[in-house]
């Protein structure tokens, strides 16, 4: 399988546009400020350019990693590896090649990595969030707006690279 950077990439620019419409007026724009204490002044000001840069790298990460939930078959080739080596070869390299000329596009779609990514989204990013919320004790609204940003997004995200990766 190869890398596809370009997929990824436009899957990283996926946080910022639902961002900019989760947590926009047409959403949740003012019941998430009222749950942090924001006013529309205390949002001005910060380095916004770094503030975009750094959340393109971060879900430019999410982006890459997501691949190996979403894709299944990106788990064999590693799976076939011998202890040490760098690439395949011989049987398992003709194993391999054969076995993704058979399966190499079974659960390929949008509609598959939107599942995973939802997943993702309640399995891993709700629960990380709600303990994180306790502890600072933010509401269940609060973390059901930010849940629910990522479980969209993660949805989106992988949606688009098991399609086109």
């Amino acid at each position: 399988m190869e890398t596809n950077f370009l997929i990824f990439a436009l899957a990283a620019l996926i946080p910022l546009i639902m961002g900019f419409i989760w947590y926009g007026p047409l959403l949740f724009q003012n019941a998430w400020m009222k749950q942090l204490g924001f006013t529309e002044e205390s949002l001005k000001g910060g380095n916004m350019a770094l503030i975009f840069i750094l959340c393109y790298v971060f879900s430019f990460l999410m982006a890459f990693f997501l691949q190996f939930i979403v894709i299944h078959q990106t788990g064999v080739y590693s799976s076939l590896m011998e202890s040490g080596a760098t690439e395949l070869s011989g049987d398992a390299l003709t194993y391999f090649n054969d076995f993704m000329a058979k399966y190499g596009t079974n659960y390929r779609t949008f509609k598959h990595g939107a599942l995973h990514g939802t997943l993702s989204g309640i399995f891993f990013i709700l629960p990380v969030l709600a303990t994180q919320a306790m502890f600072e004790r933010k509401t269940v609204k609060y973390v059901a707006i930010n849940a629910g940003y990522w479980i969209v997004t993660l949805a989106l995200m992988g949606g688009i690279i098991c399609q086109w990766i």
